[in-house]
């Protein structure tokens, strides 16, 4: 499927436009809220049938709008269709940002690597409210257009996305979760072969208690299926994980599993142990 130049730019425009939401968008193309959530924040790209079905939307509106009026540059189909072009829409990445530089310098080994990671997990790490058992995430990594991989997670009715950029042997995923604003940063252990089967890393988050305490334990994540192919198909089935919860294709013992994962004691931050302090700005501390 051919991918839009700048969509998440192109799509904010059309929907201030029109004055339509988020919410309003998705009920008119009966689809989750989420999903065009994912769109504005070029997390995922439409499908060509959703991509048709909006352009139809559009056009109910804007006079003599196409599906073809995609393609057009950002600044051009706003001057077409008089849309509100905002600073920085379409503009290209910020090249002295340190991340782009990261991601700038990994991009050859995206291009080696990147499909290695292809495919659905099962994700175990200690739970933090029932010491001694696991806990496990389901998610989908794939790579998207100009060779980015992109990562979704579920579990608890939490939702995290974001990406995985590998470098220099190791990979580094950082996700995100809009419903309980939780950042996860994990680091694991790379493959140097086509087809990956078992990532061993670290995460680090904040835990959803009151204080949000910052937590970095041990996390393994299996393989439990190949991707279709078929973009709609394989968000299907991620959706489906967290409840029909597949085993690993070459699972790990139960003993194995549970002697990585509780081998190191989980660090945290928090408690009357924290170093963490702030001041006034006239020597009070607090």
């Amino acid at each position: 499927m051919r991918t839009v130049s700048e969509f998440p730019a192109k799509l904010a425009m059309v929907m201030e436009a029109l004055s339509i939401s988020r919410v309003r968008l998705a009920q008119q193309l009966a689809v989750d809220k989420s999903v065009v959530g994912r769109w504005v924040a070029g997390a995922v790209h439409p499908t060509e049938h959703n991509l048709a079905r909006l352009s139809s939307l559009v056009a109910e509106q804007l006079t003599g709008f196409s599906l073809a009026d995609w393609n057009l540059a950002a600044e051009h189909l706003a001057a077409r269709y008089g849309l509100p072009l905002r600073a920085g829409w379409g503009a290209a990445p910020d090249q002295d940002n340190p991340l782009a530089k990261f991601v700038e310098a990994s991009q050859a080994e995206l291009d080696l690597r990147g499909a290695s990671y292809e495919g659905f997990w099962r994700t175990s790490r200690p739970s933090l409210l029932q010491p001694g058992e696991i806990f496990h995430d389901y998610g989908i990594i794939r790579r998207r257009a100009g060779g980015t991989v992109e990562v979704r997670m579920a579990g608890s009715g939490l939702d995290f996305s974001g990406w995985l950029v590998p470098a220099s042997g190791d990979i580094f995923v950082f996700l995100y979760d809009p419903v309980g604003r939780s950042p996860l940063t994990v680091l694991c252990k790379g493959v140097s072969l086509p087809r990956a089967v078992v990532l061993d890393g670290i995460l680090l988050l904040a835990a959803l208690d009151s204080d949000r305490t910052p937590v970095a334990m041990p996390i393994v994540i299996e393989r439990v299926g190949d991707l279709t192919g078929q973009e709609d198909d394989d968000l299907a089935q991620f959706s489906a994980m967290a409840e029909k919860r597949p085993v690993p294709l070459e699972p790990l013992t139960d003993e194995r599993l549970r002697a990585r994962l509780f081998r190191d004691a989980i660090l945290n931050v928090g408690g009357a142990a924290c170093l963490s302090r702030g001041s006034t700005g006239l020597g009070l501390d607090g």
